[in-house]
């Protein structure tokens, strides 16, 4: 092979030149350029005292340089998923995370770290270096910096284990989702399912070149069946093949079974949590979050859940008389929920989520959310069509401060075949000040809302708007950060449970007149959102909000439990812990054969193991933070600047904390969080 795009700099990842077959021999060199590297510092640190300049600086500049390569290379995983992709990928998983273990265990590195935090080299140091410093020297011990050798080999390879089952979680989450589908030659079973739905089934049948429909599991496809669909069995067939994916259960029963692997991740992750000195995994996990310990969060969750539980068992009840009297329904089955949902919703509000797509065309949100940018921050968003993108669906933009460009990202909206389902920001590049001067930060911001169909824009939901918004947010604390180093910069070394706290606040201007006049625009007409519409959409607004937030607490309580009392589960131990919460915090019917545990790839995949209340952890924050502009104005520009600094561009410079103390003056409260929800029992 004559030259490797991964192997070269760029300012932004070469997508049109990079192949799976690059990935390999690119990674395995630069793994053995940063080893090298790596020692070379060490060896430095003995001979002459450390110093920043010395030995973080080019430490950070050795990392950064095997970031730039990896980060495409996960994301085209993530996004454009392929056989040889994904071979490629699996052979790197191992070798990364054995290279993370001897970093994290280096003990020349460990000393040099420590030498930074003793005088006269600590009072020399910023606080943002400063901060990092500590943070090193946490996560050193948390990697088993101080564990002897034996140990010290057996964390690196449950490490190593826990990238690898958490890797096959996720191909197999994805496989079993592609896997099932369900063809109909006519639109008969269809009755009720909105136009804009049959149309996207009419164009999967057609990419797939056969007449009719094509439902999938992929969530454009599915949710539209299990809200809309007046045929009972067509429902309960989805419903029940959605649920049961990569399970024992279902129409691909065992194919793709997640069952062994979780049993295996969380013995693995039980005894690395021994090894490093913690009773339980989610002792290890709160390590690094602003919650002090479990029994903290479980008395937050359980909280929580004593509030809302007596109104979501009220709106459940009313559920079910509804669908009693009005849908001739005698009981609830789990596939019913959402569709008697939306039928209560309509008779109640005279509106649905169909009704709302008209007024938000996709190109029209993404203008409007650019506005709302620009009127909280003063800044501007301009596309770039010259960068290289990985897919047609992708487009590139830049934003703005006083014409300077200061950081970019990657839109990539629309569900595909090959892409992980979801929605979630990334880092591309993270902001930090090298050799060459300031690298500006760029993000990857991926959604899976219906693609566009014949030629038309595509039109989404006010969920799905609210989906966008959430992730911008995220990206806008990886972008608009003022940190020059990578450990601290953007979300990096942010507390886990005060991460959402962004992306949570930005969904606000969803729900705003003000906000909406800027991004809800008729697709035919161009006539801003009716009045009445906009009246019915906020009076459904806390629509079953209390069995929405016993949904969520019922996960997090789950994971939680899950990862601080038991120690070696069966997947039998894992699903009666899960049905003895529901006992607890559900009000709506689970099907015995409900396997959700085996796709909740946020705990078993993803950064949230025994960190899933997270979501609700910030929410406390976003609320509170959102009540300063109800005060104030929600385009107040001295609020807008302060929340910028304090909270967007501080990073990880300060506990999470402090900085939120420091935007609202005091500390946070939990009040504005239930009234957002409109909880009553606030």
């Amino acid at each position: 092979m004559s030259r490797n795009p991964l192997l070269e700099s760029h300012t932004l990842p070469p997508f049109a030149e990079i192949r799976a077959e690059h990935v390999v021999p690119a990674i395995e060199a630069l793994l053995a350029e940063s080893r090298e590297a790596i020692e070379r510092l060490a060896e430095r640190a003995t001979a002459q005292a450390p110093t920043w300049e010395n030995f973080a600086a080019p430490l950070e500049a050795v990392n950064d340089r095997l970031s730039q390569a990896w980060s495409p290379v996960a994301h085209l995983n993530a996004t454009m998923n392929s056989p040889e992709l994904r071979k490629a990928y699996e052979a790197c998983i191992e070798q990364l995370s054995a290279f993370g273990t001897w970093v994290g265990q280096h003990e020349g590195h460990f000393h040099a770290w420590q030498a930074l935090k003793q005088e006269p080299t600590w009072s020399t140091l910023d606080r943002g270096q400063q901060r990092t410093v500590e943070n090193a020297l946490r996560d050193f011990r948390l990697a088993g910096v101080d564990l002897p050798a034996d140990k010290k080999v057996r964390y690196g390879e449950i490490q190593a284990r826990l990238s690898s089952l958490s890797n096959q979680f996720s191909n197999h989450v994805l496989d079993a989702t592609q896997a099932w589908y369900k063809d109909l030659d006519s639109d008969e079973r269809l009755a009720g399912v909105p136009q804009s739905a049959r149309e996207t089934l009419k164009a999967l049948a057609e990419a797939k070149g056969i007449e009719g429909y094509r439902i999938t599991l992929d969530f454009p496809s599915f949710f539209p069946i299990v809200s809309y669909a007046d045929d009972r069995a067509l429902r309960e067939e989805v419903y029940t093949a959605f649920v049961t994916r990569a399970s024992d259960q279902g129409p691909n029963a065992g194919t793709f079974d997640n069952a062994a692997i979780i049993e295996e991740l969380l013995a693995l992750r039980q005894e690395l949590a021994h090894l490093l000195g913690f009773e339980t995994y989610a002792d290890l996990s709160l390590a690094t979050k602003m919650a002090e310990s479990p029994t903290q969060v479980l008395a937050f969750l359980d909280d929580l859940a004593r509030r809302a539980k007596p109104q979501a068992e009220e709106e459940f009840d009313e559920l079910a008389r509804f669908a009693r009297d009005e849908l001739g329904i005698d009981t609830l089955a789990p596939w019913d929920v959402a569709y008697a949902s939306e039928k209560l919703r309509e008779a109640r509000y005279a509106i649905n989520q169909e009704q709302l797509r008209p007024y938000f065309p996709a190109p029209r949100v993404v203008d409007g959310l650019f506005q709302v940018l620009e009127r909280l921050y003063g800044l501007k968003v301009e596309e770039d069509t010259t960068v290289p993108r990985y897919h047609s669906d992708v487009r590139y933009f830049e934003i703005l401060d006083d014409g300077v460009p200061i950081a970019g990202f990657y839109l990539d909206l629309y569900a595909r075949e090959g892409k992980r389902g979801g929605a979630w920001m990334a880092d591309c590049r993270v902001r930090r000040e090298g050799e060459h001067g300031l690298q500006r930060p760029v993000a990857f911001l991926t959604c899976n809302f219906t693609a566009p169909v014949g030629g038309k824009p595509a039109l989404l939901t006010h969920d799905e708007v609210t989906t966008l918004f959430h992730e911008f947010g995220h990206g806008l604390h990886h972008m608009l950060t003022k940190q020059t180093i990578a450990d601290i910069s953007g979300i990096n070394g942010v507390a886990w449970d005060a991460v959402e706290l962004p992306s949570q606040f930005m969904e606000n201007y969803c729900w705003e007149r003000e906000g909406l006049d800027l991004l809800a625009r008729h697709v035919d007409t161009d006539e801003p959102l009716p009045e009445a519409l906009f009246e019915r959409l906020m009076a459904a607004k806390n629509f079953q909000s209390a069995m929405g937030m016993m949904r969520q607490l019922e996960f997090s309580i789950f994971d939680l439990r899950l990862h601080h009392e038991l120690e070696t589960p069966t997947a039998a131990d894992v699903q009666a812990l899960l049905d003895e919460v529901r006992r607890q915090t559900s009000v709506v019917p689970a099907a015995a054969f409900n396997r959700f545990q085996n796709g909740f790839s946020h705990i078993f995949a993803g950064g949230y193991a025994a960190g899933y209340y997270s979501y609700k952890w910030a929410e406390v924050l976003s609320a509170d933070a959102w009540s300063a502009f109800e005060e104030a104005g929600i385009f107040d520009p001295a609020t807008g600047a302060r929340f910028r600094q304090q909270i967007l561009e501080k990073g990880g410079s300060e506990d999470a904390a402090a900085l939120f103390e420091a935007f609202r003056g005091r500390e946070p409260s939990v009040e504005p969080l239930l009234r957002h929800s409109g909880i009553r029992a606030a």
